[in-house]
C-alpha cells in the first residue's frame, strides 16, 4: 500500500507541485530547486523519490535474480540522487559543481532505467508474454523523453515530471506482477509438495 500511494499520489502531486508557475519546457529541477523559496522542496522531492526506488529496491531484491553488478544499480542511483540535491547548480557562480550537478542527476536517472530494464529482461526470458508489455512500456519511456528533450532543446521539466511519473508507476506496476507470480508459483509448488505426499 505505501508504494501504491507513493506511486500514483505523493510522487504526482508533490512533482507537479514543485514545478508550478514555471514554464515546464524552459525551466528544469535544478533552476528551480536553486531558487532560494525552493531548496527545501527540492531536497524534500529528493528525499521522496529516494526512498521510494529504496523501498522499490528491498521489495525486488528477494523476487528478481540480477547479476551482482545489476543489483548495486539502485544503491549507487540514490547516491547520485543525493549528489544531485545537494550539489548547488549555479552555473554563473559555480560551473563545476553546476556540472557536476548535471553528472549527477543525469547518470542517477540512466542507472535507474537501466535497473528497471535488467529486471524486466530477467523476468522475460523466464516468461517472455507477461513481461512484453513492460519492455514496450521501457521503450515507449525512452522514445518520449527523446521527443521532449528535443522540443525543448533542453532536460526540461516536462521531461524530468515524465520520466520521474512514469518510472514510479513502471516499477509499482513490475514490483505488483512479480509479487503475484511469486506467490502463484508458492502455491503450485505447495500443492505440488501435497500431491507428492499423498502418492
Amino acid at each position: 500500500m505505501t508504494i501504491k500511494v507513493l506511486a500514483y499520489l505523493i510522487i504526482p502531486v508533490y512533482t507537479i507541485a514543485f514545478t508550478g508557475g514555471y514554464n515546464w519546457f524552459t525551466t528544469n529541477f535544478s533552476v528551480i530547486g536553486n531558487l532560494m523559496d525552493k531548496k527545501l522542496a527540492f531536497l524534500i522531492w529528493g528525499i521522496v523519490v529516494g526512498l521510494y526506488f529504496y523501498l522499490i529496491y528491498r521489495r525486488l531484491r528477494p523476487l528478481v535474480r540480477l547479476r551482482p553488478l545489476f543489483s548495486r544499480l539502485i544503491p549507487a542511483a540514490l547516491a547520485l540522487l543525493f549528489c544531485a540535491i545537494t550539489t548547488p547548480y549555479l552555473p554563473d557562480e559555480m560551473p563545476l559543481k553546476s556540472f557536476l550537478h548535471i553528472v549527477f542527476a543525469f547518470v542517477s536517472t540512466v542507472l535507474l532505467l537501466i535497473y528497471l530494464a535488467a529486471v524486466v529482461w530477467v523476468r522475460y526470458r523466464l516468461n517472455p508474454v507477461p513481461y512484453r508489455p513492460y519492455l514496450a512500456g521501457l521503450a515507449s519511456i525512452l522514445v518520449i523523453s527523446l521527443v521532449l528533450l528535443a522540443m525543448a532543446g533542453i532536460i526540461s521539466s516536462a521531461l524530468e515530471i515524465y520520466v520521474t511519473l512514469t518510472s514510479a508507476a513502471m516499477a509499482e506496476r513490475l514490483i505488483s506482477r512479480i509479487a503475484r507470480q511469486a506467490a502463484l508459483e508458492g502455491r503450485e509448488s505447495s500443492c505440488a509438495g501435497y500431491a507428492r505426499l499423498e502418492s
